[in-house]
């Protein structure tokens, strides 16, 4: 899976990624109660312009503005669920409660959770293992993966006030796989070798970020198929970059990333 990625993730990249072999991609997280106001440059976020398999990632706490939006909402084709972001260490969206600070609201979670499967459409989560060290420690992770009935959930496993120079924990994916819940490990994934051994502890699937940043194709090296030069990989992204619009921003933040090496302090993942 590609992440959600700010500025990022727009329909070319998804798109170029898909591809390279991923077999679902994200959009940007999106706050809802823009989309409940009819905020236009925000609906365009969530445009689909072509078949790639896309989940919208959705920031939202309040019951009533997502049903506001959901009453609005006309999907194609190539939409396959939402995804609630549960992992965004940002203040300004934790102080709305948001983000990582949805990680122990657990009743509120279930109830946003049903919201979306009334209305006939898949519902998954992403989150941290909480919003900081203590609550790391009390596993309350664990807890909204066990008692919320989402479709699966991605773990990035690393809490939110974690830095991304510091590893990402892959420890904690055995009793989140034992909770017997679909999960997929997110945080650091660039090698066949991490694939195959998240794949023998029982994981569903792996979520990229900062690796598919700099090599979109990185998803066909995970599944052992060959790869083109990144200079292929550029004019391709340029082209869809091209057909699809694509705003400045997005397009100067892929090229400027394509082929260079990795660093872990780069935060871009929405959560």
């Amino acid at each position: 899976m590609l992440a959600p990625l700010e500025d990022f993730s727009d329909n070319a990249l998804r798109t170029l990624c898909y591809r390279h072999g991923a077999d679902l991609t994200f959009t940007e997280m999106i706050r809802v109660e823009a989309l409940a106001k009819k905020v236009e440059s925000v609906w365009e976020r969530i445009e689909f312009k072509d078949d790639t398999p896309t989940a919208i990632q959705i920031s939202v706490n309040k019951e009533y503005v997502l049903k506001k939006f959901l009453s609005m909402f006309k999907p194609k084709d190539s939409f396959k669920g939402f995804n609630f972001n549960f992992g965004c260490p940002d203040p300004q969206i934790v102080k709305l409660g948001q983000g990582c600070a949805m990680i122990k609201r657990v009743a509120k979670a279930e109830k946003l959770i049903k919201i979306i499967k009334k209305n006939g459409y898949n519902a998954s989560i992403k989150l941290r293992l909480g919003m900081n060290l203590f609550e790391r420690e009390k596993k309350i992770y664990l807890n909204l993966i066990k008692n919320v009935n989402a479709d699966f959930f991605v773990v990035h496993s690393r809490y939110g006030t974690q830095k991304y120079n510091e590893p990402a924990d892959f420890s904690v994916y055995s009793e989140c796989v034992d909770t017997g819940k679909v999960i997929v490990a997110n945080g650091d994934i660039e090698t066949k070798e991490q694939v195959k051994n998240l794949k023998t502890i029982g994981l569903n699937g792996v979520m990229l970020a900062r690796s598919a940043i700099v090599n979109p194709a990185i998803f066909d090296y995970l599944k052992d198929k060959d790869i083109p030069d990144i200079s292929i990989i550029r004019k391709e992204y340029e082209e869809l970059a091209l057909k699809y619009n694509s705003p400045f921003r997005y397009r100067n933040n892929v090229i400027k990333h394509l082929g260079k090496p990795r660093k872990a302090s780069q935060n871009v993942e929405t959560g």
